[in-house]
């Protein structure tokens, strides 16, 4: 996610300077108790800022960083890299060294204390005697929850806990919502001129954004696990949807076509080989029509349901079960929608063009049914706003009200 930059850092140390005192004893010496002090805020930010590091490269795990920090210095940094890769902690302390005994880390999730794709970080903290452990946010994973903190205490280890939780809690939004609903963060992304069209009347798009805005979009491809897109939309523009340069992942390309109308000549199909493409259909969808297109090697999904939205929400199971933790979706406007009036997106990024177009046929970023009175409206919070030359980015996540009644039928 792009995400403001605090200017506030630790003061600049090289990580390979030690400790004057050296003996085992003074070693073993817990650093200072200083309770959510100015130090604590400094060293989980920056904690926090090598955990962005990891963003794209780690899903379905949760973006982590960490710092080791003795008699005021940092001695160990490490963040999680990449998928099945060493957690932070692990690296931190590797560049710690002996001199983590009784020295403090800062991590921005509870520590595991299970076997997955590494072993439990909470034993090798313990047998590296750190000596106090704060960290910005529990870990709500079923084979964690609480189980890392319970261990390190076990081991007669301090440990703090909401040290800069918010932050946290926004760095992991993504892998939170996958852990605690079973469903992937949903990112809406659409362009639109002045007066708030994504096309005129007659479909066309190209282009309401510049380039500078065109490449902040495959940015954000490069590290989604899934882009989506309506059948109108990819029939209409015929994208790629692929990321170009490629970033650290390769998204499958999702089309919701309840009736599989799909050309085998799209863009789409005949780059299957380059990014798979995963075809929504409705449970009454021609056979034939479904296998002509796996037999191009498209992958076909049938989403339970009988209207819209319903098998809007059973996509969005099934992408949760296929451990997917970041979906982007570019439109049209009924799928964006029909997305909005399940209350089901995340977070906008929007991209404003000084154009105009005009007409009421022309399509809007937001079809679907929407809501009855401007006080039930959803609005934006941690919103960011960028200047793309001519082009405003604006984007934040989206907060629903709890009592919005959609507009009558």
């Amino acid at each position: 996610m792009f995400r403001r930059e605090t200017s506030e850092k630790p003061e600049s140390r090289p990580l390979s300077s030690r400790a004057t005192c050296t003996s085992r004893d003074a070693m073993r010496r817990r650093e200072p108790r200083t309770t959510m002090s100015e130090a604590d805020q400094l060293w989980m930010r920056r904690a926090i800022e090598l955990a962005r590091r990891g963003i794209g490269d780690v899903e379905p795990n949760p973006p982590v960083g960490c710092v080791v920090v003795r008699n005021g210095q940092a001695i160990g940094e490490g963040w999680h890299q990449r998928f099945g890769g060493p957690h932070a902690e692990v690296e931190a302390l590797a560049q710690a060294g002996e001199q983590a005994q009784g020295a403090t880390m800062y991590v921005t999730l509870e520590p595991c204390c299970h076997h997955g794709k590494t072993p439990p970080c909470s034993q090798a903290i313990i047998q590296a005697g750190i000596g106090r452990v704060v960290v910005a946010l529990g870990d709500p994973f079923p084979q964690v929850a609480g189980g890392g903190l319970a261990e390190l205490a076990a081991a007669g280890i301090e440990t703090e806990v909401g040290v800069l939780a918010e932050l946290a809690r926004t760095l992991c939004r993504p892998y939170l919502k996958l852990v605690e609903t079973g469903r992937p963060w949903i990112i809406a992304k659409w362009a639109m001129t002045l007066d708030g069209r994504l096309a005129t009347a007659a479909g066309d798009s190209r282009w309401i954004s510049n380039e500078l805005s065109r490449a902040l979009v495959h940015r954000l491809r490069g590290r989604m696990d899934a882009v989506m897109v309506g059948r109108r939309t990819a029939e209409l523009d015929n994208p790629l949807l692929t990321a170009r340069p490629p970033g650290p992942r390769v998204a499958v390309r999702v089309v919701v076509d309840s009736h599989v109308r799909l050309s085998p000549t799209s863009q789409l199909v005949k780059t299957v080989d380059e990014a798979p493409v995963l075809i929504v259909a409705g449970e009454d969808a021609s056979p034939d029509a479904c296998r002509r297109l796996t037999d191009l090697g498209c992958e076909v999904f049938r989403a339970a349901g009988n209207d819209h939205q319903t098998r809007l929400l059973a996509l969005l199971d099934e992408l949760g079960r296929r451990q997917m933790t970041n979906v982007l979706v570019e439109g049209g406007g009924q799928l964006l929608g029909g997305l909005f009036d399940a209350q089901a997106i995340d977070e906008a990024h929007v991209f404003i063009a000084p154009q105009l177009v005009g007409g009421e046929r022309a399509l809007g970023p937001l079809a679907g049914i929407g809501v009855e009175l401007m006080r039930h409206a959803a609005s934006l919070t941690d919103v960011h706003y960028q200047r793309l030359e001519s082009d405003l980015y604006l984007q934040g996540q989206v907060c629903y009200q709890k009592n919005a009644k959609p507009v009558s039928t």
